[in-house]
């Protein structure tokens, strides 16, 4: 690591505050819910089962460590104020559409981005199976109030948000995507170097690569194969360890079975993910859930579709890929080179080869994992 590189991480993030920021943004206002804690053996029951299905589906999140752990919304229902779809534009500064041609196929890779001011790094954001680049939008926004010299990407995965796949003759392909974990990785530092050229970049910025749920391999691979070369300083991944989520990949699909296949409205599926507790900030499912979703046509314009809008990935379609996406995480994230964090619930998702790192001592704590890893726990905890 570079004196430069030491002194800019030193000076940007050595004096984060100790507490994570916290905004109105960041929090339903109190005025929306009427919060009451759940029984301690529903509090045990949704910790394990929300975590679990959060591995293999982003559409879980990690538990913030607060007072409101366990707030459920009550009454007859938000009021449609509080259910209004939020525009990207307020948690990021630009949105790409970045065409990487291939001999088999094009790729336009859909990408929110936030420049970095001179010398400033990129975060490269990598979101979960079904969910979007606006996943990370509350993310990028309080990640840009801690270092504002920082950049944020967020990028969309094939089949997901508004990145699109077309043939050589120019049609746009359907489902099921090739959605292997090499091909995946390959997409993220494509749409990388992508950026670079478009920006006229005449060398990267200092990456730091965030991976959450099936990210969290996708960033791996990437460290892994130093695909992205030294421009690499670290990688972090969110909410997703191998043996916990090849165990999760067992209940996936009753998962899926339980959840709404369609929606009355947007409004009606910000309102699922917010009473189901599938996402538990109101203000990330105003934002994040619109971009999972698209209005699918009535095949009979006389009779309208009751429940129009429909998932943009269907998970289950992936069923085929969920052990290629795991297989060998643990190993590549302990060998592979560079700065790295892992944020889970608890050491209790540790698996064998991780808790044996740790106990090890593996990537003992240095000015190059360290420094990025208290602004990244502080923001996401």
């Amino acid at each position: 690591m570079s004196d430069l590189r030491k002194s800019f991480a030193k000076a940007k993030l050595a004096n984060l505050p100790s507490e994570p920021p916290q905004s109105s943004a960041a929090l339903p206002e109190e005025d929306e819910y009427e919060r009451q804690p759940l029984p301690e053996s529903e509090q045990e029951e949704d910790s394990s089962s929300a975590s679990s299905a959060s591995s293999a589906s982003s559409t879980g999140t990690i538990r913030p460590n607060s007072k409101h752990l366990f707030a459920r919304p009550i009454g007859s229902g938000l009021g449609k104020k509080a259910l209004d779809p939020l525009p990207w534009s307020e948690y990021f500064a630009q949105e790409y559409y970045l065409e990487n041609i291939r001999s088999d196929e094009t790729v336009i890779h859909h990408v929110y981005v936030t420049l970095p001011a001179p010398k400033g790094p990129l975060f490269v954001l990598h979101h979960g199976a079904g969910s979007s680049g606006l996943s990370f939008a509350l993310f990028a926004a309080e990640l840009r109030k801690a270092l504002p010299n920082a950049g944020v990407m967020s990028v969309e995965a094939r089949g997901h948000g508004e990145t699109i796949v077309k043939t050589p003759e120019g049609l746009i392909k359907g489902e099921p995507h090739d959605l292997t974990l090499s091909l995946l990785s390959s997409d993220l530092a494509d749409a990388v170097r992508l950026l670079q050229a478009k920006l006229g970049w005449s060398q990267l910025p200092d990456l730091i690569l965030v991976g959450h749920s099936l990210g969290g391999p996708i960033v791996t691979d990437i460290a892994s194969k130093g695909t992205l070369g030294s421009s690499v300083l670290g990688y972090a991944v969110f909410d997703v360890v191998e043996g916990s989520a090849m165990d999760a990949l067992q209940k996936m699909n009753l998962y899926l079975a339980t959840r709404p296949t369609s929606f009355l409205s947007l409004a009606s599926g910000i309102e699922w993910h917010t009473r189901s507790r599938t996402l538990r900030n109101t203000t990330s499912a105003r934002v994040s859930v619109p971009s999972l979703m698209y209005r699918k046509p009535s095949p009979n314009p006389a009779i309208p579709d009751s429940k129009p809008w429909r998932w943009r990935t269907d998970l289950s379609a992936t069923e085929h890929y969920w052990e290629n996406w795991f297989t060998g995480l643990s190993k590549k994230f302990l060998e592979a080179k560079g700065g790295k964090l892992l944020i889970l619930a608890g050491t209790d998702r540790l698996d064998k080869e991780l808790m044996i790192g740790q106990m090890q001592g593996e990537d003992p704590p240095t000015s190059r994992s360290s420094l990025f890893s208290q602004a990244l726990i502080g923001l996401w905890c």
